[in-house]
């Protein structure tokens, strides 16, 4: 298992070089969930910091599109090699669409969570559910106080 700092070189530069070329607005859960916002829509998944914790990712239980959540639910799944760790939505709202691509290439989590290794899309139900979440900013802090 890496060491937290290990941990922390790998997923806290990223949070803001990462969002830095993004025009949408990223905001992050203290259970190492992200949301980015484009519009009413967020696309959710787990962060680098998650996915290095979790080790090699071996399955992902997804929902299926039109599914509603609330902001809290738990939507899905994921199983590494070391444990397996239930998904919570940071927003609230309904699934419109679904990363078909971890039903058969899981490990993506591991080499590109924030980017092709999202879970699902959700069209949110109160975009005010995010103003409670983090800013990658006190993301980098909590991942920092986390080791």
């Amino acid at each position: 298992m890496l060491s937290a700092s290990r941990l922390l070189a790998r997923a806290v530069p990223r949070v803001g070089a990462y969002n830095a070329s993004r025009s949408f607005a990223t905001k992050f859960t203290p259970a190492h969930e992200y949301c980015k916002m484009d519009g009413n829509i967020a696309t959710i998944g787990v962060t680098d910091f998650a996915a290095a914790a979790l080790g090699d990712i071996v399955f992902v239980d997804l929902p299926e599109v039109g599914d509603d959540f609330d902001k809290g639910d738990s939507f899905g799944s994921v199983e590494s090699v070391k444990a397996a760790s239930d998904v919570y939505a940071p927003v609230g709202g309904t699934v419109v669409e679904i990363n078909d691509v971890l039903s058969d290439e899981p490990g993506t989590i591991n080499t590109a969570a924030e980017t092709e290794g999202w879970f699902i899309k959700v069209e949110m139900s109160d975009s005010s559910d995010a103003d409670e979440l983090m800013d990658e900013a006190a993301y980098a802090k909590h991942c920092e106080d986390s080791s």
